[in-house]
């Protein structure tokens, strides 16, 4: 087992002595006086990003991902937590320029591609009476679609950058926006397209799972590239699926892939590999407990529960990574299991477990051994960071950025 990667938890697991500094226990909630530590932490890691404003681009990257729409996206939610309303002004702004100068072509995802600007500023301009903004946004958003249903090789399926991620975008628009402006044939279509190439590719290569897919020749597991990235956005749709698509198509893959969990409770990042070593929400335990936790709430499978608790474990364990603090790799992306266990099971051990890798992410850039490429972006770096200990301030709602609905 592999731990070089992560630093030894120093922390005392939860009991109720150890928990009095952080929870109060009464409420089932976080305490008046870390909830106060959290917002001053916040709000001093904000500074340190907008004392770096200059540096926030790299490459002309507008992707919410690693781009400037990324921290446009930390800076909506930062909004309408704390009510300051001058940050929702400076998203659109950077949502504005993110659409016009948004340079590549083929991605069409909510993380890497122009999907994603366009529906967080379709939401952001139907808030604030942007009219003509909204309307663009979603007639250009509709328009991607033609490129997602071709059905040929060159289109991924994966959630970082194929059709999992532009699904995303249209149910991130319709889950925010009422009357929902994507129509449901649209949405159908894609989710038709995914299954039926997860069939094609699962029967050529004779699995015992009616879909599996594959992105630069692995065929991966987690939550970024692989299978259950895939499956979570498909369940996340299930009002658009039918019966017969939820249980003989989604359930037996959601079996294969929980048979895979190593003892440890972690996963492997791709088929056949056997190493039980990556503990990140691209690849790993980290995005299996939110996949697992919906499935438990859709089958009412104690299974599906036990897997995601499992996930707990390892990451408590193994989650605090070297590699650094981000969302897609890093700390506080690894924190998010604790805040969806806690949602789903309301045990006040998985909500203390999330104060303490908060309180890990209190002294960003101190326990790292490397400086993200791109120190300031959404899923890489601080803003990152950031939108965790925002989502910290309300626990009950937290939800993982774009993968979350």
């Amino acid at each position: 087992m592999e731990t070089s990667r992560n630093y030894k938890n120093p922390f005392l697991d939860y009991t109720n002595s150890s928990s009095t500094t952080v929870l109060n226990l009464e409420e089932n909630t976080i305490a008046d006086n870390f909830k106060v530590l959290l917002t001053k932490k916040t709000k001093k890691l904000l500074q340190k990003l907008e004392e770096n404003k200059k540096t926030w681009t790299y490459n002309d990257d507008h992707s919410i991902y690693t781009g400037i729409a990324g921290i446009a996206n930390m800076f909506k939610i930062y909004a309408d937590t704390f009510n300051e309303p001058s940050y929702y002004s400076k998203a659109i702004e950077l949502l504005q320029i993110s659409i016009d100068k948004f340079k590549w072509g083929k991605e069409m995802t909510f993380l890497t591609g122009l999907s994603g600007p366009l529906a967080l500023g379709a939401v952001l301009f139907h808030k604030h009476g942007c009219k003509d903004d909204y309307q663009n946004a979603i007639s250009e958003l509709i328009s991607l679609s033609s490129q997602v249903v071709k059905e040929h090789d060159k289109v991924y399926n994966e959630l970082l950058y194929g059709r999992a991620g532009y699904l995303y975008s249209l149910l991130y628009v319709n889950s925010n926006i009422s009357p929902a402006p994507i129509e449901s044939n649209i949405i159908k279509q894609v989710i038709s397209c995914i299954i039926k190439s997860g069939n094609i590719y699962s029967k050529s290569r004779r699995y015992k799972t009616p879909l599996m897919y594959s992105w630069h020749n692995s065929e991966y597991l987690g939550g970024a590239h692989g299978l259950a990235g895939i499956l979570y956005m498909l369940l996340q749709a299930r009002d658009y699926l039918t019966e017969e698509q939820l249980n003989n198509e989604i359930l037996p893959a959601l079996y294969y892939l929980q048979d895979l969990q190593y003892p440890s409770g972690n996963f492997p990042s791709s088929v056949g590999s056997d190493t039980d070593k990556l503990i990140h929400w691209c690849h790993g335990a980290p995005g299996m407990t939110m996949l697992f936790c919906l499935a438990y709430e859709i089958y009412s499978d104690e299974k599906f529960l036990q897997t995601a608790l499992q996930c707990g474990e390892v990451i408590w364990a193994r989650g605090l990574l070297k590699k650094g603090y981000g969302i897609c790799h890093g700390v506080s992306g690894n924190a998010y299991t604790f805040l969806h266990l806690f949602q789903q099971t309301k045990d006040l051990k998985h909500l203390y477990r999330a104060c303490k890798f908060a309180e890990w992410c209190f002294d960003y850039g101190h326990n790292q051994n490397r400086i993200p490429d791109r120190p300031f972006s959404l899923f890489e770096g601080l803003a990152g960071v950031i939108y965790f200990l925002i989502d910290m301030q309300k626990p009950n709602m937290a939800k993982f950025p774009a993968y979350t609905l």
